[in-house]
């Protein structure tokens, strides 16, 4: 009998403590000591502050406590470069995605603003292709420039995260601000469907926190980013005047609509009305979509092609695709808004001169630490 006992207790103390090593260390939901750690990581991964758009002479950003970097990918494509932080203990690493810094080629990324689809391939040169999947809504686009700089970080990354799962990490962060941020999203799609798709192991877990990050695609992507993130954890943290979430520009026509829109049935809606009726309104309803497509062609005219002369020095062997009819950039990620106040404004006033005045590891710093960190 006592055997019995002694055998059963071992075996309950073996599954709970087994089962406690299993599980995952991340949880779902916004966690203020993660993002602040992480907000750390984004800003040593600069290197160098003085590298930014927006230096302050002398200024640096120490590591958080128990993080290490262990591996920082070469310069490749838009001058892009990411880092894979662990956490000491070995149970956890970061993917930190480094944003725009002070050169030509790093800015191109951002300016090259056409759409293309979310499933494809990109000609990055003439030996490397990077076929991708991005989304399951075929109606999904997203911006061309952060894709081509996912394209070239890509590689390195699966072999990092494959070779810290032979390690024991099965849980990783995405992280990123500004550029870093935009890209960090495409980064937790693309390795999303990854793992789905058997190419990256089942068990791995990943989170993102995406701090200052622009519009990465149309809505149909923002959507699928959104519903594969749910549940707490996928994030985009902004400052409210931060002016670098608001791009890239915006233009919304009917064919960004669902076929169920009765916005592009106007024609069969006014069948019951008057001629007179029906001719003025068609008109006015033709003018105000004539104007909107007029739009979404001057901003693919030049974000697109006229860029593209630019990109083609930087990247000679880039072969472009063609663009999609789209320009609907949306958000993406559930926002965590930092909300300025008086006493902000007293440590940050608006300064038109200092365009970055309120995008930096200070400003974003202190909100964090005003609103969260209780």
């Amino acid at each position: 009998m006592r055997k019995r006992f002694c055998l059963a207790l071992f075996i309950t103390l073996f599954f709970a403590f087994t089962g406690a090593d299993a599980q995952s260390v991340l949880q779902p939901g916004f966690d203020v000591k993660e993002y602040m750690a992480l907000l750390r990581i984004d800003f040593t991964s600069l290197d160098s502050l003085s590298t930014t758009p927006a230096a302050d002479t002398g200024f640096r950003v120490n590591p958080p406590e128990g993080f290490v970097r262990r591996y920082q990918s070469p310069e490749v494509g838009f001058k892009n470069r990411w880092s894979m932080w662990y956490r000491k203990d070995g149970r956890l690493a970061v993917i930190s995605i480094r944003g725009t810094i002070a050169d030509a080629a790093s800015w191109l990324a951002n300016f090259y603003s056409a759409m293309v689809p979310a499933n494809g391939s990109l000609q990055l040169s003439d030996s490397n292709l990077f076929t991708y999947r991005l989304a399951a809504d075929e109606k999904s686009m997203v911006h061309i420039g952060w894709l081509i700089s996912l394209g070239y970080l890509a590689p390195t990354m699966v072999q990092q995260i494959h070779e810290a799962y032979d390690k024991g990490v099965r849980d990783f962060i995405v992280t990123g601000h500004s550029q870093g941020g935009a890209i960090a999203f495409l980064t937790s799609s693309y390795l999303h469907y990854l793992a789905e798709a058997g190419e990256l192991p089942r068990d791995v877990v990943f989170k993102t926190y995406c701090s200052a990050g622009p519009k990465p695609g149309n809505l149909y992507y923002a959507y699928d980013f959104d519903f594969i993130t749910r549940n707490g954890w996928g994030f985009n943290v902004v400052n409210a005047v931060d002016w670098v979430p608001e791009s890239p520009f915006s233009v919304q026509t009917l064919s960004d609509l669902n076929k169920t829109n009765p916005f592009i049935h106007v024609d069969k809606m006014l069948q019951k009305q008057s001629f007179l009726v029906r001719w003025y309104l068609k008109g006015k309803y033709k003018k105000l979509d004539k104007a909107t497509r007029k739009a979404e062609r001057a901003f693919k005219s030049v974000l697109g092609d006229l860029i593209y002369k630019q990109v083609k020095k930087t990247l000679p062997q880039f072969k472009p695709p063609p663009y999609s009819d789209g320009y609907n950039y949306q958000r993406a990620g559930v926002p965590i808004v930092l909300q300025p106040d008086t006493e902000y404004y007293r440590h940050f006033p608006d300064i038109p001169e200092k365009v970055f005045q309120h995008h930096m590891f200070q400003p974003y710093y202190w909100l964090v630490k005003r609103y969260y960190d209780k």
